[in-house]
């Protein structure tokens, strides 16, 4: 096992057509979570997969743990009959509508996980990456003290520990996220990111806001910079997203590692879902980093593959590492016949 994932998954519904939540008689099912979508994608990229949660003993529970075993990946879960799945429903926008997400997950099970309750020398016994994101401390208080437990268990069995600040301000607020997470990223070596949630959670930002629809390049390298040093880490990937339409962006990243910064190729996707692509380039960063690529090797994969999560509707990036290599190679658009 070479990748652990910690934190929760939930079942997402979203209306079909991009209808609005009230205009809705059916939904569209699907499973996602930031760390189970990041260890979903490692799996299927080539890489063994481990992911560690809390699901309720019920028909939800066992469709989440369900979908995650049909891509390969592990699972590490504690099964509880008293507790519930989370749910969120998923609106798909098209502007000037932007798409938005309504949360069900309050008391979820892993919400609700305890400390002490996980096995961690057992859970990274033959690891050599150990994952998990600003969600997970967000859940409850009680998840954020196993969050550190993680971290702590990770570092002390020698994985390499990356993290992905998520900020979501549906959990908990700006300054609530700043005083869990700063203490965190003294056990992280690599953090994932991007420069809006650095800028509201560390109140660290480009010297002038850009606008979404442009980016100035250099002042999201200066972001990561200013991340590298002040917490000591290994490396900083931030990725950049321009908006000139809800379903067409341009997408790219940049990591900072050891003072060098490596940039990917820009990529102008359509946006059939978005949602999950932020995990897949963590994946993507991950298994390049886990095969002994460089950085800059890395993150050009692991932007190519985020980019094709674009396409593909629900939380999985659902690609072929052959798919990668041959966007990377330069993909034609025509029918593939």
């Amino acid at each position: 096992m070479d990748l652990v994932t910690f934190g929760e998954a939930m079942v997402r519904l979203t209306p079909p057509a991009f209808q609005r939540l009230e205009q809705a008689h059916s939904f569209d099912a699907y499973v996602g979570g930031g760390e189970l979508n990041v260890a979903v994608a490692a799996a299927r990229l080539g890489v063994a997969s481990r992911w560690v949660s809390r699901l309720p003993d019920n028909a939800l529970g066992y469709m989440i743990a369900n979908r995650a075993r049909e891509q390969g990946v592990q699972l590490h879960v504690g099964w509880t009959a008293d507790d519930r799945a989370g749910l969120y429903f998923a609106e798909l926008g098209a502007a000037p509508r932007a798409s938005s997400v309504l949360y069900d997950r309050a008391q979820s099970a892993m919400s609700r996980i305890a400390p002490g309750s996980i096995d961690w020398p057992a859970v990274f016994d033959g690891a050599r990456w150990f994952h998990v994101s600003g969600i997970t401390p967000a859940l409850s208080e009680s998840a954020a003290r196993v969050t550190t437990e993680s971290l702590i268990a990770a570092k002390k069995a020698g994985l390499t520990v990356s993290y992905d600040l998520n900020y979501r301000s549906k959990l908990w607020s700006a300054e609530q996220a700043r005083a869990v997470q700063e203490p965190l990223m003294r056990h992280v070596d690599v953090l994932m990111t991007t420069e809006e949630d650095t800028r509201v959670v560390f109140g660290i930002g480009a010297e002038a806001k850009d606008s979404y629809e442009r980016v100035d390049a250099e002042s999201y390298e200066q972001v990561a910079r200013t991340l590298e040093n002040q917490f000591d880490l290994r490396a900083v990937a931030i990725t950049v997203r321009e908006n000139p339409r809800v379903l067409l962006n341009t997408w790219s990243a940049i990591v900072v590692a050891g003072g060098a910064v490596h940039r990917s190729p820009r990529y102008e996707v359509e946006v059939i879902d978005r949602i999950g692509a932020g995990d897949a380039f963590s994946a993507g960063l991950i298994v390049s980093r886990l095969e002994n690529r460089g950085w800059d090797e890395a993150v050009r994969f692991a932007t190519a593959a985020s980019a094709l999560k674009h396409s593909i509707p629900g939380d999985f990036c659902l690609v072929t590492r052959g798919e990668v290599e041959q966007l990377l190679r330069g993909a034609s658009l025509r029918v593939s016949r």
